[in-house]
């Protein structure tokens, strides 16, 4: 059992690391002000396996990675253990939101998507985003 919850907290670390994710929201909002993005938030739980395949694969995806640091401050939120937004509704996990710097909510989504739909899905948000200007 150790060496489950060790192999856990490794990976995690490395999930985190590989993003640059901050579970911290209020302070990436902080920081969004300072960069001018937008801000990435995804909900999880520790026992939710699609949030899992979620993290390896489609965040493992290169050009996924890149979309996402390119346009968001990124924040992985453990909706049983983290501040979450009253705002956010997070009844099913994973949970996607896109969020403007002044905690505007542009566009969200549940589930896990494979590296294909999530890039589709960002090219919605990106339309979406410029809709709302």
């Amino acid at each position: 059992m150790k060496y489950i919850i060790m192999s856990i907290i490794f990976l995690s670390s490395l999930f985190a690391s590989e993003l640059n994710w901050s579970s911290d929201y209020k302070k990436a909002v902080e920081i969004a002000k300072k960069e001018k993005k937008d801000i990435y938030v995804l909900v999880t739980t520790e026992s939710c396996r699609w949030c899992r395949k979620l993290e390896d694969t489609t965040l493992k995806d290169e050009r996924v990675k890149e979309l996402l640091k390119s346009k968001y401050i990124l924040v992985h939120i453990d909706r049983d253990r983290d501040f979450l937004p009253e705002s956010f509704n997070a009844r099913s996990v994973p949970k996607h939101y896109f969020v403007t710097p002044d905690e505007k909510i542009i566009f969200t989504f549940a589930g896990y998507w494979d590296e294909l739909d999530f890039r589709s899905y960002l090219r919605d948000v990106d339309k979406e985003r410029e809709l709302k200007r």
